[in-house]
Parts: structure tokens; sequence; C-alpha cells
């Protein structure tokens, strides 16, 4: 039986299977005085797919959400017609913002002529907007997110991710989802076991034993059991003052973003799922735009950012030794990973997995080289405490427009 808590931040585990009609029974009488909603980023190819099919029968079934609200990527008019249709089917309040539609894109434009909103789609800019409709129509007091491509999907894990937020009794302003990665016979997860934890690990070797603020923040981050996940709940009172990294960056920037603003005390993990599965990226070693690729450059330039910020100085020199000092705690981890594999009739390729790790190795470096030539580069979106200073309306043109696209198109 797992009940380990690390000291650092609460840790909230599965230990007895308890029913979900238990817990959905206690939402249920929580979300009476303290609403609760569900964010889904959604890209409009994933309504094809059989994972959002699963997502949204499993939906039907959950009896305390106050609203929904998909955020909609990369679809066309008719494909918003479409969209509208497919989410109709659920019983709940449901928005869906037409990303790519007029409205919204002059409302875009707007902040982006400001100098105030990312110009790059992609799903760090599709939570901010689903952020700020969430704020605008003030409908709920805590809010849950996950992606739509997990193939495994049980209305269970929304249950038990919301649920910290949930409850009145609990102090959690913000709690991050973790699970076990295991699918097909073998370990996934490669990017959180093969880079984010040997790369923690090594920043506090070298930036760490020089900087207690930077030692502070990595074991921080090192608490969670897995700091990639894509599932969060907040109160909504935490979330008009984040500001959220518009690229892969997105996990690590939210986690980062929390240590800053709330206290340890007020932030939990919780065991969402025995087995996970999702969308897997390609490695892509040979196009560092792509992929896994693309996700570890931003991943390492996001603990840069956040490091400097800190007080801890970069250098060309520095980064060598940083990749030194990572290659060899990840081999060490690698070894680690394939003991735990054998003991548990998984398989593990050692040798992609050390593909991987020279990979993130060369990676390492590159984010470097980009962070000292770049070091204003500024990829947080600005918090939506700050926007609403520039243009005091624009909760409420954001919840107009939204309410206006869907009486428009609605089928």
């Amino acid at each position: 039986m797992d009940f380990y808590q690390n000291g650092i931040i609460t840790t909230l585990h599965n230990l007895v299977d308890r029913p979900i009609e238990d817990m959905e029974a206690d939402l249920l009488k929580y979300s009476k005085t303290r609403p609760l909603g569900l964010i889904l980023p959604s890209l409009y190819s994933e309504l094809q797919t059989p994972a959002l099919a699963k997502i949204v029968e499993e939906l039907k079934s959950v009896p305390y959400l106050e609203e929904i609200v998909v955020g909609l990527d990369r679809a066309n008019e008719a494909e918003y017609r479409h969209a509208l249709e497919y989410f109709s089917v659920l019983p709940q309040n449901v928005k869906v913002i037409w990303n790519d539609g007029p409205r919204m894109k002059a409302i875009h434009k707007k902040l982006v002529d400001e100098g105030i909103a990312p110009e790059a789609p992609g799903k760090g800019r599709n939570v901010w907007y689903m952020i700020g409709y969430v704020l605008g129509s003030d409908k709920v007091e805590s809010v849950a997110l996950h992606d739509c491509d997990i193939i495994t999907y049980e209305r269970s894990l929304l249950a038990r991710l919301i649920y910290p937020v949930a409850n009145p009794q609990f102090n959690y302003a913000f709690a991050k989802g973790f699970y076990t990665r295991i699918a097909n016979q073998t370990m996934n997860g490669r990017v959180t076991r093969l880079l984010v934890t040997p790369l923690i690990r090594a920043l506090q070797k070298t930036a760490g034993e020089q900087n207690e603020r930077a030692d502070e923040y990595l074991s921080h981050i090192d608490s969670y059991r897995y700091p990639l996940a894509g599932e969060f709940a907040f109160r909504t009172g935490v979330i008009s003052d984040l500001r959220i990294p518009s690229d892969w960056g997105l996990e690590i920037g939210v986690l980062s973003e929390m240590k800053r603003n709330i206290s340890s005390n007020r932030i939990c993990q919780v065991d969402i799922a025995d087995i996970y599965d999702h969308k897997h990226q390609d490695l892509s070693a040979d196009d560092a735009q792509k992929g896994l690729s693309k996700m570890s450059i931003d991943i390492a330039k996001a603990f840069y950012r956040k490091l400097a910020a800190e007080g801890v100085t970069f250098t060309t020199e520095g980064f060598r030794t940083l990749k030194a000092t990572y290659y060899r705690i990840a081999l060490d981890l690698i070894e680690s990973y394939r003991n735990d594999a054998i003991m548990n009739g998984l398989e593990l390729d050692v040798h992609k997995e050390e593909i991987a790790v020279e990979m993130f190795c060369e990676n390492i470096i590159k984010a470097g080289q980009h962070f000292l030539e770049a070091p204003m580069e500024t990829p947080f979106i600005p918090s939506w405490n700050r926007v609403s200073s520039a243009f005091p309306e624009i909760l409420k043109e954001i919840t107009e427009a939204v309410e206006a696209d869907m009486q428009e198109y609605q089928p």
C-alpha cells in the first residue's frame, strides 16, 4: 500500500478503489455550493478519433458539472457546425469556442495588435482562451482540464482529478494528476523518465548547489510523480493571475506558476488512473521542430528561463557541464527502469531508450544556445489580469462572441 508523502506537496493516493458512485455523490453535494466545470482543448481532427468518442460517452454520466467548455482549434465553419452537433449529446451546459471563427479572430487580432496575446496557435493559446471564457462566464468556482486524446478514459479520472479542489473541507487551490504510464506491456512516459527527471537532478547538481532558491524550485518540481501530465484542476481564483507558456513547456510552466503564486500547502497531486494511454508523439530525432525533439527543447528552455529568473547565470560552458551531468544520471536511470520492467514482466528496449537520451543530450545544448541568443524571448502568455487591465471589457466580449457563434451556427 502506497501512502508515502514526500513532504513538499501532498500526494492523494488511490488506496482502496473507492466506488466512483460514492465520489460522484460527494461531488454532486459539493457542486451545490461550489459549482464545478471542465475545459477540454481539442483539435477538430480529434472528433474523428475513438478516444474523444469514449470521453464524450463517459461524460454523459457525470452528474456534477455545471459547465463544459471545449476549445476548438483548426476548424472551418462546416467543421464548427459539426462540433456543435457532436457535443450536443452531452446533458451538461456545453460551450464550444470556435477559435478560427471571425468573432474570436477579431478579438485575437485586437489583443495581438496590443502585444498581449500569443500569435501562434497551439494548446497553450487554446487553454488561455478557455480560461478567459471561464473567468468571463463566472459560472464555476473550480475547473478541471484534461486532453481529448486519452484512449483509456473513464469518468473516475475526472472525479479524482477535481475532488481535491471541489471538497470545501480541503484547502487546495491546485491539483495535478498522475498515473502509471504502462501500455502494450511496455513503459511509456519517455520524456518524463528520460528527460525531465534526470535534467532536474542534473540542474540540482550544477545550479542548485550555488543557489538555494533554484534548489528549492527544482526540489518542488521533482516532487511531482508525473510532471508532464496534462491533467490539472484549479480553484478559479488562482487562474486569473496565471501566465502560461504557449509552447510544449505548458505543463512545467503551470507547475512553476503555481509554485510562484500559491503556498505549497495549497498544492496537491492526485492519483487519477490505474492505466493511462494517449496518442504518442514520434521521437523526430532528425527534426527539432517536431515531436518529442521539439517538446524536449521547449521543456529545457522552460527550466532555463525559470532558473534565470531565480538568479542562476547560464553560460556555454555551463550548458556543456549540464549535458555531461544529465547524460550520466539518465544512463543510471535507464538501468533502474530496465530492472523495474524485468521484475514486472514488461519489455524495455534499452537501445531505444539510449537513442532518446542521446537526442535529449543534443537538445539540452540546442535549448541552451537558443536561450543565450534570445534571453528576452517571452513565451509566456500574459495573465488575464493584465489583459483585463488593458481591455476592461475583454472577458465579456469573449463570452458574448462564444454565445453569438453558438446561436448562429447551432444545427
